[in-house]
């Protein structure tokens, strides 16, 4: 299961708040595990905004605004789904960054993606990253979920190295 979400956080908080930024969470195969994670740690309120759980495909563009014909044409399962995601995630939490999370956890595969394929993506205010994770080995639907929570935590925290000096200099 999520063996390193939990240290993962404790250094994601922190950075957070030693930069003055923000966090909105969009999950959908991890189903509020992010948001679970992050808020073990004290002073998270000082950087969480908060985010959706859009487990159904329709709640991507109602709940984020991701445009229903990208949705359409390349399913829920997509990393331009996972960029719409936190970009969405971003704007309407009002957050200086947007983390997403879509995937197939399994125990079977959805619309002919593999238990495995996952999707991360960060956006800020430079644009929008996506990582795709290929977890299929990770095992169980439980502990695909888990590496997914890390894998998410560590983009996020590689986005805030990649911001560096610039990023504090224009103030977030």
């Amino acid at each position: 299961m999520n063996t390193d979400g939990p240290s993962l956080a404790a250094r994601l908080v922190p950075a957070l708040q030693e930069r003055g930024l923000t966090l909105a969470v969009a999950e959908s195969l991890t189903g509020g595990l992010v948001m679970a994670t992050l808020t073990e740690i004290p002073g998270a309120s000082r950087v969480l905004r908060g985010g959706p759980v859009v487990y159904a495909t329709d709640t991507k563009t109602s709940e984020l605004g991701v445009d229903a014909e990208l949705v359409a044409s390349r399913g829920p399962v997509d990393p331009e789904v996972a960029r719409a995601m936190a970009v969405g995630v971003r704007a309407r939490w009002q957050a200086d960054l947007g983390l997403a999370t879509t995937g197939v956890a399994g125990p079977e595969p959805q619309a002919g993606r593999p238990v495995g394929e996952v999707y991360v993506a960060v956006a800020d205010s430079a644009g929008v990253s996506a990582v795709a994770c290929d977890l299929g080995q990770a095992g169980t639907r439980n502990a695909i979920r888990g590496r997914t929570v890390e894998r998410a935590l560590e983009a996020v925290l590689d986005r805030l190295g990649g911001l560096g000096l610039a990023g504090e200099a224009s103030g977030g």
